[in-house]
């Protein structure tokens, strides 16, 4: 007899270890819960404050009285990063003039400026 419980002992005593009991009542521990936080983006523009503050004051020295903030983003949303980062440099310099004026050339820029005035 010794020889046919050996093997079902044997066999329960294996599968004993896949499975865990929990008693009635006892309580289960759930791992922590973990908060991320959001993830912000920053624009990959540099300085876009600076740059727009060039670019608006530039604007309104050749429109006075007038409200450049649409022709402002015109130029802003067409202008390269190294332009944004040149004009953004040029805060208070003579060599603003030049740099907005090369941008607001472009066909681009003059279409949007004339669809800025209109509306």
């Amino acid at each position: 007899m010794r020889l046919t419980v050996l093997p079902v002992l044997a066999a329960a005593l294996a599968l004993s270890g896949c499975v865990v009991a929990v008693p009635p009542g006892a309580q289960v521990a759930t791992p922590p819960v973990v908060v991320t936080p959001p993830v912000t983006v920053t624009p990959a523009r540099p300085d876009n404050v600076a740059a727009r503050q060039v670019v608006n004051a530039e604007m309104a020295k050749r429109l006075p009285g007038r409200n450049v903030a649409p022709l402002t983003d015109c130029v802003v949303s067409n202008a390269t990063m190294a332009e944004m980062a040149d004009l953004a440099a040029m805060q208070g310099t003579t060599g603003a003039a030049d740099a907005v004026a090369s941008i607001v050339k472009r066909p681009a820029v003059s279409q949007c400026i004339a669809r800025a005035a209109v509306a």
